[in-house]
């Protein structure tokens, strides 16, 4: 009777086991989900910074190049500035030559007479 009654305690003992071991797993399954869950947020959200780090760049990337375009267009007319301003001197250079030696002629061609 003794070997009757540890079967039934041991058999109710392992049923209880057996019954208790489905609980876990959902317990289990429900942490899982939750986990995964919060694991494709946290890479949705480091997706969306990066595109959003990325969009910044592309702005800054565009920025500069348009700063950049600003500045060879600003060198360039700069550069047909100086030319025209050089050629500008040059004439009124060429122009004051010719006046000097037209008034330094007109000045030896009259001292000589002058004095005669």
């Amino acid at each position: 009777m003794k070997n009757v009654i540890a079967a039934l305690i041991a058999t109710l003992f392992a049923t209880a086991a057996f019954a208790q071991a489905p609980a876990v797993a959902k317990a289990d399954a429900k942490l899982a989900a939750t986990v995964a869950t919060t694991d494709v947020k946290e890479v949705k959200a480091v997706i969306k910074a990066d595109a959003k780090v990325a969009k910044a760049e592309v702005k800054a990337d565009a920025k500069v190049a348009a700063v950049t375009a600003d500045a060879k267009a600003d060198v360039a007319v700069a550069k047909t500035d100086a030319k025209a301003a050089k050629a500008t001197a040059h004439h009124n250079s060429v122009k004051a030559h010719a006046k000097a030696d037209v008034a330094g002629a007109a000045v030896s061609s009259a001292a000589p007479a002058a004095t005669k």
